[in-house]
């Protein structure tokens, strides 16, 4: 295995050297943005078919990126600026002589432009799922942020908020703002506004006007109806991740201006590392300097691009390979499959197969009707050549003979190149794919390993998936059902509900329930696989009782099948199945479903499982991931689970979660994620993602969790409160799901290396904790946080290291010097599990560190982190730190002295009021008392 290893890896090496040497300018065509001479090239921004026609959207777009990339010169120092941008027009608008593409596509796109409001409204965002310094999947504009000019009063400039959003995306940076912690408490107790930098003014404004700041807070809690509302002229020139909309602002947070305090993303998620620090330290800025001169760099050039007609061939591997482990009947059922349920409307289809040499099966033909699909079905191979040897080249070239008799190019063009593992002589044509402008997504069927097959794929930025020889298994029909057109229109696009199957030993049943939710129902399809000669026992009830059977299906004895088609649309809610093996010995049995939107009115649930890269190296750990929407709508407590599959078919389950913990970077954002790290061997990796949610439970995210521009509500010019018209409230007509949600997606492979044979050493520690909170209440703190896990997040650690310090500073740069807080009762639970812990800092905190100088003694804060240890001694890295602040504030501490004082004076005055009154009636009754004895003598004289 080691040696097979190895010599892949030499194989790879030479393949792309050859590429460099061949054609070094064209490396990675359309995998995304380049820097060159401190210009940005291949900036893709793609507009959904779904958005109206309207010219000036594309006026506004070269407007706002234009405008971005002055600012961004001068905010980066003259280091960087956009040179070339590519704007896709949508195909559902009018042809105006528009440039056609070549590999671009919607789904490549930095830059999305839809006309689904998210929950925050018009709120440009950044979808990032990885970490910090981590680049991010895609920048999301509304058609409305960018033509109603009326919303720059609360953003700013589009250019402003565009470079904004570009931070998130390449630089990884995020927002030095928080929404749920407006305020804060500083060292100096002082009640302070979350921003970035703290010279940034402005005044506190409750509901009935401006108040003390003290009154924003109650009780520790942050009263709703106040809010900082900032000066319209500061002289603060930064942040551009806290409020671009500030024109002042023309600079990040550096090292100088950072505000370490504030609770904010950038602090929690950097290790409160300025936004400057973090984008100097990326690949962008170690590759370039700043460019000489007082000139400004020349404005983006600007090209519009259209795809044309929707062209795909598929290229089939007949070799003799394909014989083994049923590689051809797994290849013709997927195949068939895609051709009849899962290519859109109006596409057109060519067939290519190949063996020593390529065969032209089928020209071009469009997909208008059921007919057209059953016509292209017929063309497919039914045949393996017994004595050949695959060779990949061939079939590709008979390919682009097929597409290029459209137009005379490729440009544009898919290929669906499916093959029995790789071919050493895939350099012959390495030029001819390069040049040939097409896409190639390339399925490997292969016992050990893709190889250069999946190079392909990644030279012309096409999607690779890797199917292990297994009988039980859907990934071939999986990989086709994963590759759409292209276009974005996730109207158009076959959706998989369910993708299972099983081994099933004589007169039992593989049954489950797949749910059609309401958002999907159209050309519904219900696929059963089998070994054996004869189909199992099929039965399936819709949600109303309706009973359908194996005479129901319409069977194909040769491929195996039975297929399902519901009329209309499917009833929404749970379909039960059944598949019972009536053979008398064991045998494989797959269900496979799938269905498209039911309506344009209400956007599908959309799944997309990707891996944050391609390849890895042993003991790094492989990053899932799963983006779980209803358009612009993350869909929040499902569950969801990955599925990785080894070469050697080893089969490993893992539940992603979205709570904000372990590899999962913010809450409830809708991208579930987890580490994977059991690896069976070196090699290729298969992913599937299965998605289910359950009806009970509350789905539609309410607030939007993650990186976007802010609304500024108002600004104070010349000394008065202007605020800006509210935002309009987003109204979900579709409402929560009724009947839940049913998902499945491949995610591709992936390949891992170096992986050790055997046993080895524990070299996985405890994941990072990022979500640690603290609350102080009266004497005493209560510490929060995620459990990590023994390996990274799974399993469970052995103990923590929690640490304390008054200097912010000391505790970032020697964790180890800090004061330690004593955990010997604290016990690790789960991963996942959230945890509490509570200590009195004052036992701590006498005689403390020695301060250092530039901070103040006044302060009374303390600052805490925390490392997870595991049973081997190895451990997490440093969690994000978190403040406490130890006394109440000066100013919350003179009201109350103040009512104190008052109190005081009511008693006093009280207590002197009834001494008066008793001394009153005292002297009253003593004269009296007098007056009477005075009497009683005059009368005994007289007498």
């Amino acid at each position: 295995m080691i040696h097979r290893d190895n010599a892949g890896t030499v194989c790879s090496l030479k393949f792309v050297t050859l590429l460099v040497a061949l054609s070094p300018e064209r490396l990675l065509p359309g995998a995304g943005v380049q820097l060159q001479d401190n210009g940005y090239d291949g900036l893709l921004v793609a507009i959904n078919p779904q958005v109206p026609e309207n010219k000036n959207l594309i006026s506004n777009i070269q407007e706002m990126v234009t405008d971005a990339s002055f600012y961004l010169f001068n905010a980066t120092k003259r280091r960087i600026f956009f040179r070339n941008i590519q704007i896709l027009i949508p195909p559902t608008w009018k042809a105006n002589n528009y440039n056609k593409v070549k590999r671009e596509s919607y789904e490549k796109a930095s830059v999305l432009v839809t006309d689904q409001n998210g929950v925050s409204g018009d709120d440009p965002y950044t979808l990032q799922h990885s970490g910090c310094g981590k680049e991010g999947r895609y920048i999301h504009f509304t058609s409305n942020f960018l033509l109603n000019d009326d919303l720059a009063a609360g953003y700013g400039p589009r250019g402003r908020a565009f470079a904004h959003e570009w931070a998130h995306l390449r630089w990884g940076v995020f927002d030095e703002y928080n929404k749920d912690r407006p305020f804060y408490i500083n060292g100096l107790n002082q009640v302070e506004a979350t921003r970035c930098s703290s010279d940034i003014t402005g005044i506190f404004v409750c509901e009935k006007g401006i108040c003390p700041q003290e009154n924003c807070i109650i009780s520790k809690l942050y009263e709703d109806r106040c809010i900082f509302v900032y000066n319209s002229t500061q002289n603060a020139t930064a942040s551009i991740m806290f409020m671009q909309s500030l024109s002042s602002v023309v600079e990040f947070c550096n090292a100088s201006t950072h505000n370490q305090e504030a609770p904010n993303l950038q602090n929690r998620m950097c290790s409160l590392r300025s936004a400057w620090d973090i984008i100097t330290d990326s690949t962008d800025f170690r590759h370039s300097f700043p460019m000489n001169g007082t000139e400004l760099p020349p404005p983006p050039t600007f090209s519009l691009l259209q795809a044309g007609n929707k062209v795909v061939c598929l290229v089939l591997d007949v070799s003799r390979k394909m014989v083994e482990a049923d590689r051809f009947l797994r290849l013709r059922r997927a195949a068939e499959f895609y051709l009849m349920h899962v290519v859109e409307l109006s596409t057109l289809v060519g067939i290519v197969s190949f063996s020593s040499k390529g065969t032209i099966r089928s020209q071009l033909h469009q997909v208008n009707n059921d007919r057209d699909r059953k016509l292209l079905a017929s063309f497919l191979p039914t045949t393996v050549s017994p004595e050949a040897e695959a060779s990949i080249c061939p079939g590709l070239k008979k390919g682009f003979e097929v597409v290029e008799k459209l137009d005379g190019k490729a440009y544009g063009s898919v290929m669906i190149l499916v093959a029995s593992g790789a071919d050493e002589r895939i350099g012959d044509c390495l030029l001819t794919v390069l040049s040939s402008g097409a896409i190639i997504h390339s399925i490997a069927l292969a016992s050990s390993g893709a190889g250069n097959l999946e190079e392909l794929s990644l030279l012309t930025g096409g999607l690779k998936f890797y199917i292990p020889d297994k009988s039980n298994s859907n990934s071939v029909i999986d990989a086709f059902s994963r590759i759409s057109s292209g276009t974005g229109d996730i109207f158009q696009q076959s959706i998989q509900l369910e993708s299972t199957g099983e081994n099933v030993t004589p007169y039992q049943e593989l049954k489950n329930t797949v749910t059609v939710d309401i958002s999907v129902g159209n050309d519904t399809v219900f696929l059963v696989t089998w070994q054996t000669i004869g189909p199992p026992e099929i039965v399936l009830f819709d949600p109303t009782g309706k009973k359908y059977d194996t005479k129901n299906f319409l069977t194909n004895l040769p491929s195996r099948t039975a297929r399902l088609c519901i009329p209309g649309t499917a009833k929404p809610g749970p379909w039960t199945y059944s598949l019972n093996n009536t053979h008398h010995s064991p045998q494989a049995l797959t269900m496979t479903v799938a269905s498209r939107a039911s309506s344009s009115a209400v956007p599908p649930v959309a799944v997309e499982a990707f891996v944050e890269r391609g390849s890895t190296r042993f003991p790094c750990p492989v990053m899932i991931y799963a983006n779980v929407r209803r358009a612009s709508y993350p869909i929040l407590n499902a569950t969801v689970t990955a599925i990785i599959e080894a070469e050697t078919g080893d089969l490993v389950t893992l539940e992603l979660l979205d709570n904000g913990a372990g590899a999962d970077i913010i809450k409830n954002d809708g991208i579930y994620s987890r580490y994977f790290f059991s690896f069976a061997v070196s090699g290729s990796y298969s992913l599937k993602v299965r998605v289910s949610h359950s009806p009970s439970t509350h789905s539609l995210a309410h607030s939007n969790a993650g990186s976007h521009a802010v609304y500024v509500p108002g600004y104070i010019k010349n000394g008065n409160i202007q605020m800006n018209a509210p935002r309009k409230s987003v109204h979900r007509s579709e409402g929560e799901p009724r009947w839940g949600v049913s998902r499945v997606s491949s995610g591709g492979s992936f390949s891992v290396l170096g992986v050790p044979t055997g046993s080895h050493r524990d070299v996985f520690p405890p994941c990072k904790i990022i979500d640690l909170e603290a609350v102080k209440v009266e004497e005493e703190v209560t510490l929060s946080w995620t459990a990590p896990g023994e390996d990274f997040d799974q399993g469970q650690a052995a103990s923590y290291e929690i640490r304390i310090s008054k200097s912010l500073q000391s505790i970032q740069d020697d964790f180890n010097d800090a004061i330690l807080v004593n955990t010997s009762k604290l016990i690790p639970q789960q991963a996942g599990t959230r945890e509490v812990f509570k200590f009195l800092p004052k036992v701590f905190t006498n005689g403390l560190e020695h301060q250092p100088e530039h901070e103040t003694q006044k302060s009374h804060k303390i600052y805490v982190a925390i490392r997870a240890v595991d049973r081997n001694s190895l451990k997490s890295d440093i969690s994000n730190i978190v403040q406490v602040s130890l006394f109440i504030p000066p100013n919350s501490a003179s009201v109350l002295g103040r009512d104190h004082l008052i109190l005081k004076n009511v008693l006093t005055a009280m207590s002197l009021t009834g001494i008066i009154c008793l001394a009153t009636v005292v002297t009253h009754y003593t004269l009296k008392r007098k007056k009477r004895v005075d009497k009683k003598r005059n009368e005994a004289k007289i007498l």
